[in-house]
C-alpha cells in the first residue's frame, strides 16, 4: 500500500504555499513525481521535499513549473516571496538592501564572496563550518547561495567590484578541481562590463580592512550602506560618515591592488600551481 502522502500547510509561509501549489497542479495535470521529475530534471526525492516545504525550490526551477503547467508566472511570482524567506532573520535587510544595489562593492580577506562562489565551492565551504549538518540541509545553504547570484543576472544587473586578498585564491575549498573551476569563474569575471575583479597580493602588506570582509552597496535612490562581517554574525551601517570612512578604506586598498588584468593573470598562475 503506497504511503499517504504528508498534509501540506500553505497557509504557514510563501514557501509553504509554493509546495502545496506545486502539488496541486502536478495532482489535476495527473502527473506523478516521477514523470515530473523527468520533465524538470530534479530527483523525486528533492521535488518531494519541495512539496512537503522541506526543501527551498532551486531558481531553476519556477519557470520550467509554469512552461509544464501552462500557470503564466505563478510559480515565478510565489518563488520571489519563498526566496525571501530562506534567509535567516537578521541577514532579511542585509538582502533586501542588496536586492536594490546598483552598485556592488566587497573586499574578501579569505574566501570567495557568495555572490560569485560556485555551487561546489559553496557546498564545500558549508561543509567545512558545520560538518554535522545533513547532506540536505547544506543543499538547503547552497540553493540560497544561488538565489542571491540571482541578482547578477537582473535587467539591468548592477555593477560588481571585488578586491580579493591573495589568500582567497591559495586556500582552496573542496579539493584542486574545485578550487580550479572557482578561480577560473573569476578569471572570467576579472574585467567585463559590469564586473571588476581585482587582487590585493600578500606583498602589499597591512591594511585598514585586514580584519574582516567588508561590503558596500550604491542603491537605487542613490544613498550608501555597507556591511562588515565576521564569521558568524554581520553589521549593517548605515551612517553617512561612517560610510564614507568604509568608502575610504576600500578605494584606498582598491588603489593599491593588482589591475584585472593583472589579476586575471595572477589568478591563472594559481591555477597553474594547482595539483592536477
Amino acid at each position: 500500500m503506497p504511503a499517504r502522502p504528508r498534509e501540506l500547510t500553505p497557509d504557514r509561509s510563501a514557501r509553504h504555499l509554493f509546495g502545496a501549489k506545486m502539488r496541486a497542479y502536478r495532482e489535476r495535470a495527473a502527473i506523478s513525481l516521477e514523470s515530473l521529475s523527468d520533465v524538470v530534471k530534479i530527483s523525486r526525492s528533492h521535488l518531494s521535499r519541495i512539496e512537503t516545504a522541506e526543501s527551498m525550490p532551486p531558481p531553476s526551477l519556477p519557470p520550467v513549473l509554469d512552461a509544464a503547467f501552462g500557470t503564466d508566472g505563478i510559480f515565478e511570482e510565489l518563488y520571489k516571496l519563498a526566496s525571501k524567506e530562506i534567509h535567516p532573520d537578521q541577514f532579511q535587510r542585509r538582502m533586501e538592501l542588496e536586492g536594490r544595489a546598483t552598485l556592488i562593492e566587497e573586499f574578501s580577506p579569505q574566501i570567495v564572496p557568495g555572490i560569485v562562489q560556485t555551487q561546489d565551492y559553496a557546498r564545500a565551504q558549508f561543509f567545512v563550518s558545520n560538518p554535522k549538518a545533513t547532506q540536505d540541509e547544506i543543499e538547503e545553504l547552497v540553493t540560497a547561495r544561488m538565489i542571491r547570484q540571482a541578482r547578477l543576472e537582473a535587467d539591468p544587473p548592477p555593477d560588481l567590484s571585488l578586491i580579493l586578498d591573495e589568500a582567497v585564491l591559495r586556500r582552496a575549498f573542496g579539493g584542486p578541481a574545485v578550487t580550479r573551476a572557482q578561480l577560473a569563474r573569476l578569471v572570467e569575471m576579472a574585467h567585463t562590463p559590469t564586473t571588476v575583479v581585482q587582487v590585493l597580493p600578500f606583498e602589499h602588506g597591512g591594511h585598514a580592512l585586514a580584519g574582516g570582509s567588508l561590503t558596500l552597496w550604491t542603491l537605487d535612490d542613490g544613498a550608501r550602506v555597507a556591511y562588515e562581517e565576521s564569521i558568524t554574525t554581520g553589521t549593517l551601517l548605515e551612517d553617512i560618515g561612517i560610510v564614507a570612512e568604509r568608502q575610504r578604506a576600500y578605494d584606498l586598498l582598491r588603489a593599491c591592488a593588482l589591475s584585472p588584468s593583472d589579476s586575471a593573470t595572477f589568478i591563472r598562475s594559481v591555477m597553474e600551481a594547482l595539483p592536477t
